[in-house]
């Protein structure tokens, strides 16, 4: 298994070495790697089981960082940046070309970030390269928001795991790019569509379920346990599967029916934030469970809402 520690020193030697270390954001952990080194890229591709034509997101310290990967930078990207960096926003920009194609899937556009997480952020900050860095997880399973998630997926191909505590938002990014000045978004996540809208005026969403993606996040299925995920109404849906072991993902409130340990409430309060931060971590312990199925409801589409909904979509699509 993976050491778990805060050496910061130890992970910029590994890195700098062309090793991949598991990196704590506050939306998920990332396996990362030398962003401008296609031997450390192949590794991020071979170690996940990702296919290649699955875009990967670079990390960077800052925007000035951004600025040199990418070319040009619209007046609404910077805008965004200012507002939302470090934090949960990826801007899907046309690349330099310093940036490896192997990292964008071949495409001329890459997506950027700048992650909101101390040691990451100080980590970023003393290497003289950028990070790729996609969740740290098997790809298609469903995304780590602690260090030992990573290690028991992952932990005996990778050698550190960087220990940043739980990940505040729990959600992947969001990811926004530019056409004609057009505000798009590609993937919903951790950044409220709402407050995106305040800064820039109307965006587009455009979420593709395709099998060749713009941008991360979007294949049709994808953040999935390996126990099957229905959705619906939970009372609904119980007498359907009666025949089978059930497990309950829930917004707020259990059903009676089911036993309570097979049981995950999000957020009893209903809290929407605390839910996104909670999914995830949720959808791994349901699926160590001996149950057959998971039963899940869709939250209220509003704020985060939007995002946890699209990610139970993908995690329930065949």
């Amino acid at each position: 298994m993976a050491e778990i520690g805060r050496d910061l020193k130890k992970a910029r030697e590994l890195l700098d070495q062309g090793n991949l270390v598991a990196i704590p954001t506050e939306t998920v952990y990332g396996l990362a790697g030398n962003a401008l080194d296609s031997k450390a890229i192949i590794q991020i591709f071979q170690v996940k089981n990702r296919p290649q034509f699955d875009p990967l997101i670079v990390h960077v310290a800052n925007m000035a960082q951004a600025k040199e990967l990418v070319e040009p930078f619209p007046a609404k990207a910077e805008k965004l940046a200012l507002k939302f960096w470090p934090g949960p926003l990826t801007l899907l920009l046309k690349k330099k070309t310093i940036i490896p194609d192997l990292v964008t899937s071949g495409m001329d556009t890459v997506g950027v970030r700048c992650p909101d997480h101390p040691l990451t952020q100080s980590l970023l900050q003393s290497l003289s390269f950028p990070l790729a860095a996609p969740s740290a997880n098997p790809f298609g399973y469903v995304s780590p928001t602690r260090p030992d998630h990573v290690n028991d997926q992952l932990g005996d191909q990778i050698k550190y795991i960087l220990d940043g505590g739980e990940c505040r938002v729990g959600l992947e990014s969001t990811i926004i790019g530019f056409e004609n000045d057009r505000a798009i978004i590609y993937r919903l996540g951790g950044l409220r569509v709402e407050d995106i809208e305040k800064e820039i005026g109307k965006v587009e969403i455009q979420l593709n379920s395709s099998s060749n993606p713009k941008a991360p996040g979007q294949l049709k299925s994808h953040y999935a346990p390996q126990k099957k995920v229905k959705i619906g109404n939970l009372l609904e849906l119980l007498p359907q599967y009666s025949h089978l072991r059930v497990g309950v993902l829930a917004f707020q409130k259990g059903i009676e029916q089911v036993d309570p340990k097979n049981q995950i409430i999000l957020s009893r309060s209903g809290n929407i934030e605390e839910a996104a931060q909670h999914l995830f971590a949720a959808l791994r312990e349901l699926d160590k469970k001996e149950i057959d199925v998971i039963l899940a409801e869709f939250l209220p589409s509003e704020g985060l809402g939007k995002a946890i909904n699209d990610r139970l979509r993908r995690a329930a699509a065949d």
